[in-house]
């Protein structure tokens, strides 16, 4: 038997013999999905703005006449009243719905006026039965009080929901004071504090139990001399006045017209002298109308007929 060789084609070439369809034509895919894509938000209000702004950056002129427009509506508007009157009109309606809620003053209590009438106090408050607690000017009625002659502080607070609550601390009066005549020749007689602030000039004759101050600059300087006059009783049994000289010394005027001359300084020890003089001298039951202090080692004396005395400290009879 004859063996039949056959051929076989090798895999290779069949594979080069193998011809492919070729390419298609590349599509352009889109970059994003349909369905997937974003959308653009529109821009916010700042955004907006910042936009309006520079447009108007861009346009000086414009921004400056614009700002112009608006200052010279806003004066007019000012000018003519009719921002105040809308402030005032929507204050005031506030102020009914408060009031109607509850929030109306019905009370108001004053305490510490001793001097100063409650009608008086009640008129410079300047608030009324209704008003609304929210609407009352606490601050300018305060300023008001302490306007008043004998008020020296006021407070005042809110006691929701209807309530004023007044609390006053007056004044306290030290001395009359008689200061020099002015150039109408008046010299009014003013009630005064310890420190020397005049209290005021009205109903000076309720307090004529005071201390009398004359001359300029009395009331700043008496405090020490009218506390020093009160520890010697036979001196303060006679006292009519404290006499201020030349805005240095004093001169104590005594109830029969006698005048004690004082000195400048030192004179806490001359009222030592004059304390003894009257209750073991019964100097005042003398013809004397003046007694000189200012010497440290004599007393001098005018009696009523003219006549002048010295007589040596430690020697008086």
């Amino acid at each position: 038997m004859r063996s039949v060789n056959v051929e076989r084609k090798s895999r290779s070439a069949a594979r080069a013999k193998t011809v492919r369809p070729a390419a298609r034509g590349s599509r352009d895919m889109p970059k994003v999905q349909p369905g997937s894509a974003r959308r653009e938000k529109p821009p916010g209000p700042f955004a907006r703005l910042a936009a309006r702004f520079a447009f108007f950056s861009n346009r000086p002129m414009m921004a400056m006449c614009g700002v112009l427009v608006v200052l010279v509506l806003f004066g007019a508007l000012l000018a003519s009243g009719v921002i105040g009157r809308s402030v005032h009109a929507v204050g005031r309606g506030l102020g009914v719905i408060s009031a109607d809620a509850g929030f109306g003053i019905s009370e108001i209590h004053i305490t510490g006026n001793r001097r100063t009438p409650y009608r008086q106090v009640l008129e410079v408050l300047g608030m009324k039965p209704g008003q609304s607690i929210f609407s009352a000017d606490l601050w300018s009625a305060r300023d008001r009080l302490d306007r008043l002659d004998w008020i020296a502080s006021a407070e005042i607070h809110r006691r929701y929901p209807d309530a004023i609550f007044v609390t006053l601390v007056e004044k306290r009066p030290f001395a009359l004071w008689q200061p020099p005549a002015d150039a109408h020749g008046e010299a009014p007689i003013l009630v005064v504090e310890r420190n020397g602030h005049v209290i005021t000039g009205h109903d000076v004759e309720k307090f004529r139990r005071l201390p009398k101050l004359v001359g300029a600059g009395a009331p700043a300087a008496a405090a020490e001399l009218v506390d020093a006059v009160a520890a010697h009783r036979a001196i303060a049994a006679r006292l009519a006045a404290y006499a201020r000289q030349s805005e240095r010394r004093w001169n104590l005027i005594l109830d029969d017209g006698v005048v004690v001359q004082l000195p400048e300084s030192g004179w806490q020890k001359q009222l030592d002298a004059l304390e003894h003089l009257i209750i073991d001298n019964g100097i005042l039951e003398r013809d004397v109308t003046q007694i000189d202090l200012r010497s440290p080692t004599h007393y001098f004396f005018l009696l009523k007929n003219g006549e002048k005395k010295d007589v040596e400290r430690g020697k008086e009879t």
